[in-house]
């Protein structure tokens, strides 16, 4: 598929799928004519990415960990380096968390008084 179309699958810009390839995130195939060529995968692999960057992982994190993912049965086995990172980074979401919750909770609280 053009690249046109895995930003439309995708929800991304194209300009945001080209800066995933050069910060070799991506890593299309090539027609002859010099073309980006994706496949399917290339979906699911920028959703990961999105999805993780959503969750505040640097792009360079996010580098590290796509080895980790195995696309073909979309299953993440961690690679025994990148675990220390990604728990740190669950913490900071379950702080995210709390916080919003606190924050709901005094909104609540506050307009049901």
């Amino acid at each position: 598929m053009k690249i046109s179309e895995l930003a439309r699958k995708s929800a991304i810009s194209p300009r945001m799928l080209r800066y995933y390839e050069q910060e070799k995130l991506l890593t299309p195939a090539r027609t002859q004519s010099g073309y980006r060529e994706y496949q399917q995968a290339d979906v699911e692999r920028v959703k990961l990415i999105q999805q993780l960057n959503n969750a505040g992982f640097s792009l360079k994190i996010i580098r590290q960990i796509l080895p980790c993912w195995h696309e073909q049965n979309s299953k993440f086995e961690p690679c025994e380096i990148y675990l220390k990172n990604i728990n740190l980074t669950l913490e900071k979401i379950e702080q995210q968390i709390d916080i919003l919750i606190q924050t709901r909770t005094r909104l609540l609280n506050m307009i049901n008084k």
